[in-house]
């Protein structure tokens, strides 16, 4: 045989867990594994095999979304560039992970993962693995949606344009839709990024997202009518950056938690929520990796708010509960926007040592009350405009426009993508002419390419 015939990918077709794991070794580089079009029952199948970068192993359904895999079925992805893709797991009745993805380089792309009773629906190890285009929905049982493990290194994991659909309240801790660690692995480094995602009625309890690990980024996505908050709640140096909060005054809406040291959250729009765009958390003595760290040396700039239920800001969430007697320190609240409703509070608490504050603008009309006056807050209308696509933003002659104080050079684009230079304005919007390259994501933007949705995004108020 001719070394080049020896080393041609080869095509297999599998039609049970037991035909991908008699394949075994024979399994080469660029070689595809087509799962036969049919429902699959109780197929625990694990996939293993080392590809390249050029040449990853794949396993893939004959049709996207002819191949649905029902219960005590599971995917175990085990190797190193290997890429699974289009296939439904529906209704699970295993407690163990739906999709487990381990080793590095892995891909799972283009896949759905609903209801049934998995501890989660995915679950990330290893190192530099990706889950992209996928839908996952229905989750009842307890833990959450997507746990990413946080190992000894690094692992730079990507999750990246997946519809995260309905979860309903689980009632108690521990419905979180994400959560990247956990509270004994949150001073480890993870270096994940989460963007581009949208959250579509993720109501399982308080934490949306629970970052629980250091030096993660999440950026771009979009919170659509969710019952809780993107929390920091234990990890130190995350950036949250371009993420867009529409509540639309539901219930248990808001915006950011922020607990622990030396983050950044800039640039994100937060419109419509119920319990207040910022919760910036007081801390305990000594805390315990379980309790609560005191937010410290974070930086929250750049940053738009309207229409949303107060207090905007919480100084010293938590302060006297839970054994928490520490203040928060060194915040810099720089360069905001918060336009409130006539119902509305901006501030709740007291500000702990080294609060700095500067170049932000308030308005609530008539009722200045609700700021009070405050070094480096600016009352002024801000006159926003309802665009073209239903973001409040500044109009020609806004206030805004130049108006941004402190050097913040670090801070390169808006909310859009598009580059600040020159004069900053205030707020997640700098007025620009540039291509817009971040917007609020629908059903349409994200989620597997096969599959039929209608856009789930208003802006109905």
């Amino acid at each position: 045989m001719a070394l080049s015939e020896a080393t041609h990918p080869k095509e297999h077709f599998v039609s049970s867990a037991a035909d991908i794991a008699q394949l075994g070794e024979a399994v080469r580089p660029g070689d595809v594994l087509v799962m036969t079009n049919g429902t699959w029952t109780d197929q625990a199948i694990v996939f293993r095999g080392r590809g390249t970068p050029e040449k990853p192993i794949t396993l893939r359904a004959q049709t996207p979304g002819k191949v649905v895999l029902t219960g005590n079925s599971s995917v175990t992805i085990d190797g190193e560039y290997l890429v699974v893709s289009g296939f439904s797991l529906k209704d699970g009745r295993s407690t163990n992970a739906g999709v487990a993805i381990k080793g590095s380089h892995c891909r799972l792309t283009d896949t759905v993962v609903v209801g049934g009773t998995y501890k989660f629906f995915v679950r990330m190890w290893g190192t530099e693995n990706r889950m992209d285009h996928c839908y996952l929905a229905g989750k009842t049982s307890e833990s959450p949606t997507l746990q990413v493990e946080v190992e000894s290194k690094p692992n730079r994991h990507r999750i990246d344009h997946n519809h995260f659909g309905s979860r309903p309240p689980l009632g108690r801790n521990g419905g979180e839709t994400i959560r990247v660690g956990y509270s004994w692995q949150s001073m480890t480094n993870s270096g994940t990024i989460v963007e581009q995602n949208l959250f579509d009625r993720c109501d399982g309890e308080l934490e949306i997202v629970s970052n629980k690990s250091c030096d993660n980024v999440y950026r771009g996505n979009t919170f659509l009518d969710c019952a809780g908050m993107f929390t920091l709640r234990h990890g130190n140096r995350c950036r949250v950056e371009g993420n867009f909060f529409f509540g639309h005054h539901k219930r248990g809406s808001g915006g950011i938690r922020v607990i622990g040291e030396d983050h950044v959250i800039v640039n994100n729009y937060i419109d419509g929520v119920e319990e207040g765009a910022f919760r910036v958390t007081s801390g305990i003595l000594d805390s315990p990796l379980v309790g609560y760290f005191r937010a410290r040396n974070c930086l929250i700039a750049f940053n738009t708010v309207v229409d949303s239920a107060g207090p905007i800001i919480e100084l010293a969430a938590g302060l006297g509960t839970s054994r928490r007697t520490l203040l928060p320190e060194n915040i810099t609240i720089a360069n905001n926007v918060f336009s409130l409703p006539q119902r509305a509070t901006l501030l709740k608490g007291k500000e702990g040592d080294g609060f700095k504050w500067q170049g932000n603008v308030a308005w609530a009309g008539t009722n200045s009350e609700a700021i009070g006056p405050r070094a480096g807050v600016r009352v002024a209308d801000p006159k926003l405009v309802l665009g073209n696509d239903h973001l409040w933003r500044p109009a020609e002659d806004s206030p805004l426009r130049g108006r941004a104080e402190g050097n913040f050079w670090e801070i390169k684009t808006d909310i859009d993508g598009q580059k600040r230079q020159n004069a900053f304005d205030v707020g997640c919007d700098q007025i620009a002419t540039t291509p817009v390259r971040n917007q609020p994501l629908t059903a349409r933007d994200v989620g597997p390419s096969w599959m039929s949705r209608t856009n789930s995004l208003t802006f109905n108020r």
